[in-house]
């Protein structure tokens, strides 16, 4: 799809979905567009920027009803545990807003968990939609025009050392955060 002549809408339309619930990332179109049109790369993480960031906004939005709809179909031990850890987080958010929100622009940048998983989370625990929409820009944004920077400047050879370690910077990353929260917990 990546050389089809209406990749760009494919891009977009992939952004889209993967951010509800698509399991495909969309660098791994977008990479490609970028290699075979260097001078299009900006252009074409600003479509899978924007895009993703609707798709977000859809995810959130399912999470938030789709949880309120079909909570009632959930046994009653099930429902108490997510409605226990939906609360653990809503009291947490309200108590450290800004570790929350350092958290989100860390889920939205790392690959390993996956854009719409963040979205339906969100959604179902009631973050403010604009702090959400603003860690989401920030960490999906840095993503991908990053990808772009990359392959637009550093062409295939950059493209390659990304492709061969993003898994380890996707576990760096987390790796990170788990040190982070459990030193924030320890020295609280």
């Amino acid at each position: 799809w990546a050389a089809h002549p209406k990749a760009p809408w494919y891009l977009g339309l992939l952004s889209f979905v993967e951010a509800i619930f698509f399991p495909v990332m969309p660098e791994v179109m977008m990479a490609p567009m970028c290699l075979a049109k260097p001078k299009d790369a900006y252009r074409y993480a600003a479509i899978s920027f924007f895009t993703g960031l609707l798709g977000s906004l859809l995810g959130y939005a399912l999470g938030h009803f789709a949880y309120e709809a079909l909570s009632p179909l959930l046994s009653e031990g099930m429902r108490q545990g997510i409605d226990g850890w939906v609360q653990t987080l809503r009291a947490e958010m309200n108590a450290h807003w800004l570790t929350l929100l350092g958290v989100l622009v860390i889920a939205a940048l790392q690959p390993v968990i996956p854009m719409k998983v963040v979205a339906w989370a969100s959604g179902i625990v009631g973050i403010p939609l604009i702090p959400y929409l603003a860690c989401m820009a920030v960490g999906r944004g840095k993503r991908l025009f990053l990808l772009a920077a990359a392959i637009r400047w550093g062409g295939e050879k950059a493209e390659a050392a990304l492709r061969r370690n993003i898994e380890r910077l996707g576990w760096a990353v987390l790796v990170l955060l788990a040190v982070g929260i459990g030193a924030y917990f320890l020295l609280r």
